[in-house]
């Protein structure tokens, strides 16, 4: 039987990154370990460098194609990354 001030492991890790304030550095690894599921294989496949600075996705992508598909994509990207960490990680993207 849980007692009223015991906490789930969930609400334990969510508090504890709260306090340590990395809770936007454990969402921006996250979102970079699930950028195939977010993108889809093909795209990461073609995605050779990939990191976050100041709410900014960087990233180096080697087909031109891809480039081009995912300029147009920006603000799609940002919605389903921002939706699946639950707040504002990203602001922008910029292919380098």
């Amino acid at each position: 039987m849980r007692k009223p001030n015991d906490k789930s492991i969930k609400e334990a890790i969510e508090q504890m990154l709260s306090v340590y304030k990395i809770k936007q550095r454990f969402d921006e690894t996250s979102m970079i370990a699930a950028w195939p599921e977010i993108v889809g294989k093909p795209v990461a496949n073609r995605t050779s460098e990939l990191f976050v600075n100041n709410k900014r996705l960087f990233l180096r992508i080697e087909s031109s194609v891809v480039k081009n598909e995912l300029m147009m994509m920006r603000s799609q990207i940002i919605e389903k990354i921002n939706a699946r960490a639950g707040s504002a990680i990203i602001e922008e993207i910029i292919l380098l």
